[in-house]
């Protein structure tokens, strides 16, 4: 079962990077004569034109976070593994990659700036700072729980801690290597990819490193927002570019050895239903909890920050934004189907949630190629690490980006860093009863986070036929179905925590913006001849 399911979804995923990429790429009319913005706008510190490698490196591992493990892991314990398979298939090709794609391309197209500056050239500026709040309040909740998490992770295993921190370090070494000493990227890679590696194996088993990084979380904690100050101040090239890139080879050892355990694997046995009915044990629908749970897997309004954030200031030719926004949402599609096959041999959700059922997989999976299965789970969570830290530091980056956006560029890079870091660190450590703020506000991401998706759908959709006189059928069908989704999540929240005025109050809050948004658009539509507010 689990080798048949990874081939059809592999089959599936090379058949639309081969049509439906195409399709994409002729309605964007990608010419690689045009100048991208990282190419007329280069400055050094966040427009740097980047080897296609590199750059894939960086947005699948940015993109990637815990989503593509975490959801549909918990979507299949919650309604079984077939719902989550198909959902995860047929969302990657025709919803996800769609919106990822989309969202670049139209960010290339308008300067490298986000979404919000495409809905102000479109839709208005004051779409643009609706937009614009929403999406920076969701970053910096992002920040706050993928910090959480990284630091949960470090104080778990020190051989993780040990390899994640020597990868910071080795990635600047990087850095500077290719941009400064001119090394190739072949002879650089072939160099740093091993040591990492290595720091996996070596942390598991040396005395030395189980004690020395067997640190408490508050100290962690500490240590990562100090890093991911320095992420998103310091150049891109030599720090963050070059770190996400070396933890996508990490990253692609994790789907090697996936890949292994879900064709070899035929000795572990199916423990898993493959459908447990229409609504979960607390009597919840699938629809639209499947929808929400997935997320990154599937679709993802982070993914449209990233796309539009980091990765449009670095895109070397407008050709390379089939193979990392659309290829890259079919590889995340990869990792969940692989996710999916490890919740599948468990059978259940173990004590520990997705990230240990993952972790224990990726150890039995890893055994069938001759790794110990305690380096394999350790390799597992390092992964899982990598893929938190990679879009822990490129959200801080984006927040930075976000609220200098919305003050029109006037703010500094530093104090707009400063001020997404804060808040983070107050949603950490500021608590309510025995919660903290981030605990008691998570509930509402999944729903908001695909919000964004649905309403980065609408404003790619607007450019697509205002901008480029073009249909945009293929766009606006997946963001209709994701806005009346992620708004039916949002009121069945509500009512299900009547009694709870945080989450409330932040689901009407996101609704408000989320319509008001809506009559902006419509606005433009009832305007035969609208033009962007400036030239894109």
């Amino acid at each position: 079962m689990l080798m048949t399911m990874f081939l059809f979804a592999a089959v599936v995923f090379i058949l639309a990077f081969k049509y439906y990429g195409a399709y994409q790429r002729k309605v964007y009319e990608l010419d690689d004569s045009k100048e991208t913005p990282a190419q007329c706008m280069f400055d050094g510190m966040d427009y740097c034109p980047a080897h296609p490698a590199v750059l894939l490196g960086h947005h699948f591992s940015s993109i990637a976070g815990a989503g593509p493990i975490v959801g549909p892991i918990a979507a299949s314990a919650m309604f079984g593994w077939l719902p989550a398979y198909i959902w995860v298939l047929i969302g990657s090709v025709f919803f996800g990659g769609v919106h990822d794609m989309g969202a670049l391309v139209a960010s290339i197209r308008h300067r490298g700036m986000s979404i919000g500056e495409v809905v102000s050239q479109w839709i208005g500026k004051k779409g643009k700072r609706l937009f614009l709040c929403f999406t920076w309040l969701a970053l910096t909740l992002v920040i706050a729980v993928f910090l959480e998490l990284a630091a949960q992770t470090f104080a778990a295993d020190p051989a993780v801690a040990f390899s994640g921190i020597l990868y910071i370090f080795l990635a600047m070494v990087f850095g500077m290597a290719i941009y400064r000493f001119g090394i190739t990227l072949k002879v650089a890679t072939v160099i740093m990819v091993p040591i990492i590696l290595g720091a996996v194996f070596f942390g598991s088993y040396n005395p030395w490193v189980q004690s020395a990084f067997k640190l408490g979380i508050d100290t962690w904690r500490w240590i990562l927002v100090v890093y991911i100050f320095g992420a998103s101040v310091l150049p891109v090239w030599l720090l963050l570019q070059p770190r996400d890139y070396l933890a996508s080879y990490l990253l692609y050892f994790s789907v090697f050895i996936g890949a292994v355990g879900m064709l070899f694997g035929s000795e572990f046995a199916v423990k898993l239903p493959a459908f447990k009915g229409f609504a979960n044990a607390g009597g919840e629908l699938m629809w639209p909890l499947l929808f929400v749970t997935v997320a990154c897997g599937a679709i993802s309004g982070f993914h449209a920050l990233v796309g539009s954030g980091t990765t449009a200031k670095q895109l070397r030719k407008e050709s390379d934004a089939v193979a990392i926004g659309y290829g890259s949402m079919l590889v995340e599609g990869i990792v969940a189907v692989i996710a999916i096959g490890t919740i599948m041999i468990a059978g259940e959700m173990l004590k520990g949630g997705p990230t240990v059922v993952y972790g224990a997989g990726l150890g039995k999976f890893s055994a069938l190629i001759g790794i110990d299965p305690r380096v394999g789970t350790s390799l597992g969570l390092l992964a899982l690490n990598s893929f938190i830290l990679t879009s822990l530091d490129t959200a801080t980056r984006l927040a930075r980006y976000q609220l200098q956006e919305f003050f029109d560029m006037k703010l500094d890079r530093y104090t707009a860093t400063a001020i997404g870091v804060a808040v983070a660190i107050g949603l950490i450590f500021y608590k309510t009863g025995n919660k903290p703020a981030w605990a008691l506000i998570w509930p509402v991401f999944g729903a908001s986070n695909q919000l964004v998706a649905a309403l980065s759908l609408m404003t790619v959709g607007v450019w697509v036929m205002k901008g480029l006189k073009k249909s945009a059928t293929f766009i606006m069908l997946p963001m209709a179905f994701m806005l009346v989704t992620t708004v039916a999540a949002l009121v069945l929240l509500i009512m299900a925590n009547l009694n709870n005025f945080i989450i409330c109050g932040i689901s009407v809050l996101l609704l408000v913006l989320a319509v008001l948004l809506l009559k902006e658009t419509w606005a433009v539509f009832s305007n035969k001849d609208q033009t962007p507010i400036t030239p894109a």
